[in-house]
């Protein structure tokens, strides 16, 4: 079988569905299946590459920043696409396209579809389903309904990686069927440390610096604990770092905060592997992958109790969940996990076990494989 991955975002551009995008591509590779992914051209990187046994073309389209896009950049993605893509098409004809996002990789899959009757399945994120951040997407989500209806009603299949997800692009479209296919980890390389240490007592988030995650409302939860020993490593960047920066100044913090920036590669595995507890106060997610890459890790994860998150940790047994919006309750969280590192070590365990038996790249990819096959043999 021919696999054709479309995505704006592959490593080291975007986030979690760059990331996602090259795990699947890697293991339908080692799978024995060929698979070619069409993506975005960006500074240096090659135009044409190998990888892993995966054929990488990235093409040209407007982005300024590594980490995301805007409106204008993925419209210009679309159209680079739209072209790039029927080329590849005709010169290596795929049995099925997987587009990341319904836009704009899901645009041109639909447009390689309508010229060359090639099936086509669409990977929902996220920010590409409407009712997601509605603080951050409700404009753009009225704007590009009516394309996206008919993206996903022409498809072969849709993918949620989440139930919640699942339930949130149901309410904007019931007509379209969707499966749940939820993200993976990668277990070799999210790893625990040899020797587990619960002293200095380092608490760790990963991601965007921006108001999804929170962060405003995990500030003030730790100005209330500064009679225990703790500090926070917030490994990541975006529009909402000065802002927290000078909050944490104002609430008496900021000693105990260490802004990082983004951290590739073995420089962000061993900042899981240096930390005791994982805290993710996000307001909306699809899965995150930086959970699953916590637990793979051996820590404990305190999180908001939404979609994604309350389908990766197990209340009191993996980690802790907390409502959404409410520092109190996760103030109380951080104190009962920071008091206790024998409950933090046992919750890490059973993360990493939990992540090992049921959220596996490989098993991922041959959830999609036989979606895939049963797509193929339809046409």
């Amino acid at each position: 079988m021919r696999i054709l991955i479309i995505n704006s975002e592959f490593p080291p551009l975007g986030g979690g569905a760059g990331n996602a995008s090259a795990n699947l591509a890697r293991e339908f590779a080692a799978l024995d299946y060929q698979v070619l992914v069409v993506t975005c051209a960006f500074g240096s990187l090659p135009k044409e590459e190998d990888w892993e046994g995966v054929r990488i073309t990235r093409i040209p389209a407007l982005r300024r920043r590594m980490d995301r896009s805007g409106a204008l950049e993925q419209a210009s993605f679309v159209l680079s696409g739209a072209f790039a893509a029927s080329k590849v098409v005709r010169r290596w004809r795929p049995d099925v396209v997987l587009a990341f996002f319904g836009i704009p990789a899901g645009l041109i899959a639909w447009w390689i579809q309508s010229i060359c009757k090639i099936p086509y399945i669409v990977s929902l994120r996220g920010g590409d389903v409407p009712g997601f951040r509605p603080y951050d997407f409700a404009t753009y989500h009225r704007i590009i309904a009516p394309l996206l209806r008919k993206v996903w009603r022409c498809s072969a299949g849709l993918v949620a990686n989440s139930r919640g997800l699942k339930e949130l692009a149901q309410a904007f479209d019931s007509r379209c069927p969707i499966q749940v296919i939820p993200n993976g980890v990668d277990l070799k390389r999210f790893a625990p440390p040899l020797h587990w240490q619960c002293s200095p007592p380092r608490l760790l988030f990963v991601g965007r610096l921006v108001y999804q995650k929170g962060l405003d409302i995990l500030l003030p939860a730790l100005s209330e604990l500064k009679h225990l020993p703790w500090e926070l490593i917030v490994v990541g960047d975006g529009p909402y770092r000065s802002a927290l920066e000078k909050a944490a100044l104002a609430l008496g913090i900021s000693e105990r905060i260490n802004f990082t920036g983004w951290q590739r590669n073995d420089n962000l595995v061993r900042q899981y592997q240096a930390a005791n507890i994982f805290v993710f106060p996000s307001r909306h997610e699809g899965m995150p992958n930086v959970v699953l890459e916590a637990m793979a890790c051996g820590l404990p994860v305190i999180a908001t109790s939404i979609a994604g998150n309350e389908e990766l940790i197990t209340h009191g047994k993996t980690g802790l969940l907390v409502p959404p919006e409410d520092s109190i309750n996760l103030m109380e969280a951080l104190s009962a996990l920071l008091s206790n590192p024998k409950q933090c070590k046992q919750m890490g365990v059973a993360g990493r076990t939990r992540v090992k038996e049921h959220f596996t790249w490989r098993g991922v990819a041959l959830q999609y494989v036989e979606l895939f096959n049963s797509v193929v043999e339809d046409v």
